[in-house]
């Protein structure tokens, strides 16, 4: 009888850590994605993109998202500041479509403020967000500015 107990909380026990794996499911309007980068506080940049580390988007390099997760997460992500690493979380589908024409390199031509005069820039530019689920180191150096 005992050995029926202790195989019966051992299943429980490893299907507990097989349901603790399991991603949150993705809402319609959302996407899931991997990007390599580095950070600077709550800012993620995106990196580029490597045969062996080739991200889950087509995300261009130099994006910027603000990271939204769990306090305990952040603070893991903000001890590896100035390293590369992946994050993978939720991200609102359509909201990195850049503007303009690539012509390489993370360079883009887009047109400029038209001639009424005023302050230049986007007034509807709005700012990125991507809700982490997690993250990992991956080889690479973080430029310094």
């Amino acid at each position: 009888m005992r050995p029926t107990a202790v195989v019966t909380v051992a299943v429980a026990v490893m299907s507990g850590a097989l349901a603790a794996q399991e991603h949150k499911t993705v809402p319609k309007d959302s996407v899931r994605v991997s990007i390599p980068g580095c950070t600077k506080g709550m800012i993620f940049t995106a990196g580029p993109r490597t045969q062996d580390e080739p991200g889950s988007v087509d995300v261009p390099e130099g994006m910027h998202f603000r990271m939204n997760g769990p306090k305990n997460m952040m603070a893991e992500i903000k001890a590896h500041e100035g390293s590369t690493i992946e994050i993978t979380g939720l991200t609102k589908k359509g909201q990195y479509k850049p503007d303009g024409v690539g012509i390489g390199g993370g360079v883009r031509i887009m047109p400029g403020p038209g001639p009424s005069g005023g302050l230049a820039g986007n007034a509807g530019v709005s700012q990125l967000f991507i809700d982490v689920e997690g993250w990992r180191p991956v080889a690479g150096v973080c430029p310094s500015r």
